[in-house]
C-alpha cells in the first residue's frame, strides 16, 4: 500500500510539476487566494461570499481545475452565528466562481475532501451530523452518511476510500465510516475535545489533536482505540503525513511552530518556527515542500522538508486557514 501510495504522489507531481496553484481559504476578508507556489505570486484573491460569511476550506477537482469552497458561515465551531448553507464552485483558470451546491438549509459545511478511489466529493455538514456527498462533476448531491455525533468538523479518509473519519470537535470523538455502505461502523472516544485529523500512509494510524491538552492522540485503525498520546510543545491543531510514512507534522498555534513527530519512535523529532498562529498543512505534491497557514500573519510558511526549516513566506488573504492544490 505505502509503494502504491509513493507511486500515485509522484505521478501526481508530474503532473503538476509545470503549474501548481495553492489554493488558500481567507476567512478574514471572505475570498480564496490563487497563488503560483514556484514564485509565491498571487494570481487572483476570488471573493467566496458576502463579507462577514466566509468559507474555512477547500479542495480541487482530480483535475485541479474546479475549487470547492464550503462557506461555514460567521462563526467557529460551536458557537452561534449565521450558519453556511452552500459550497461554491471556483473555475481556477478562469479565476472566478462559475456555480455553487445549495444545502436547502443551513448544515456549516466545512470540510470537502476529494476521494480518487470513488471520485466522489465528500463535505461535513456539521448542523446535520453528517457526510454530504457530492458528484464533482454534475455538481449534484447524492447521498449523506451519518457520523452519530455533533461538530464533525474535519474528515480523513482510507487510500481505498472504503473508511472515513471525522473529528467530532465538542464530543472529543472520533467517528468511523464505512464510506461505501454510507453508515457509522464506531465512535471512539478520545478527550474533552478534539480538533483536525489525518491519516497515516498506510491507513494503520488516524490523528488527532487533544484540545483541553499539549498531546495527540494516535489511533490503532485496526483496533478502533487510542494506541498512544504523544507529548507536544503545546496544543496541536492541523496535522500531515509525509508520503514516505516517516514523519508527521503538527501545527502549534501558541508557539508559531511546526512540530515533527518521528512516527518510528513517536516522538518530536524537529521543531520548525513559522508564522503566527500555524492551522493547516499541505504537502507539495513532490513531497520536497509542506506548506502551512498561518492565520494572524495572513501568511503561509513553506518548509524546505529537506532541512526542516522556512524556505519563504508567501503572502495570502486575512486570517489564512484552509489549503489545497490545484493548476
Amino acid at each position: 500500500m505505502m509503494k502504491q501510495n509513493l507511486l500515485l504522489w509522484l505521478a501526481l507531481a508530474a503532473s503538476t510539476a509545470s503549474a501548481q496553484t495553492l489554493l488558500v481559504v481567507n476567512q478574514g476578508d471572505s475570498t480564496t487566494s490563487l497563488i503560483d507556489a514556484a514564485s509565491g505570486k498571487l494570481l487572483a484573491a476570488v471573493p467566496d461570499s458576502t463579507p462577514g460569511v466566509h468559507g474555512h476550506e477547500v479542495a480541487a477537482s482530480a483535475d485541479g481545475r474546479y475549487a470547492f469552497v464550503a462557506i461555514y458561515g460567521s462563526t467557529g465551531v460551536g458557537k452561534p452565528g449565521i450558519d453556511g448553507h452552500e459550497m461554491l464552485v471556483i473555475d481556477i483558470p478562469a479565476r472566478k466562481v462559475v456555480g455553487h451546491v445549495d444545502f436547502g438549509h443551513g448544515v456549516r459545511p466545512h470540510m470537502p475532501l476529494l476521494d480518487p478511489a470513488s471520485g466522489m466529493l465528500y463535505v461535513t455538514t456539521e448542523i446535520d451530523s453528517s457526510i454530504t456527498i457530492i458528484d464533482p462533476k454534475t455538481w449534484k448531491i447524492v447521498g449523506t452518511i451519518p457520523t452519530g455525533q455533533k461538530e464533525s468538523h474535519m474528515l480523513a479518509l482510507s487510500h481505498d476510500g472504503s473508511r472515513g473519519y471525522t473529528a467530532n470537535v465538542g464530543p472529543g470523538t472520533i467517528s468511523v465510516l464505512d464510506m461505501k455502505a454510507r453508515k457509522t461502523l464506531a465512535v471512539i472516544p478520545v478527550s474533552g475535545s478534539v480538533q483536525r485529523i489525518s491519516i497515516s500512509s498506510d491507513d494503520k494510524l488516524v490523528f488527532t489533536s487533544d484540545v483541553t491538552k499539549p498531546q495527540l492522540a494516535v489511533i490503532d485503525t485496526a483496533t478502533q482505540k487510542v494506541k498512544t498520546w504523544v507529548p507536544l510543545p503545546s496544543q496541536g491543531y492541523g496535522t500531515a503525513p509525509t508520503p514516505d510514512g516517516r514523519w508527521l507534522l503538527v501545527c502549534i498555534p501558541a508557539k508559531n511552530q511546526v512540530a515533527v513527530i518521528d512516527l518510528k519512535t513517536m516522538q518530536v523529532a524537529h521543531t520548525v518556527d513559522v508564522a503566527k498562529n500555524p492551522q493547516e498543512i499541505v504537502i507539495r505534491p513532490d513531497a520536497k515542500v509542506a506548506y502551512v497557514s498561518c492565520e494572524d500573519s495572513n501568511q503561509v510558511a513553506a518548509i524546505d522538508l529537506s532541512q526542516w526549516k522556512v524556505s519563504k513566506l508567501i503572502a495570502a488573504g486575512s486570517r489564512a486557514d484552509g489549503l489545497a492544490w490545484g493548476r
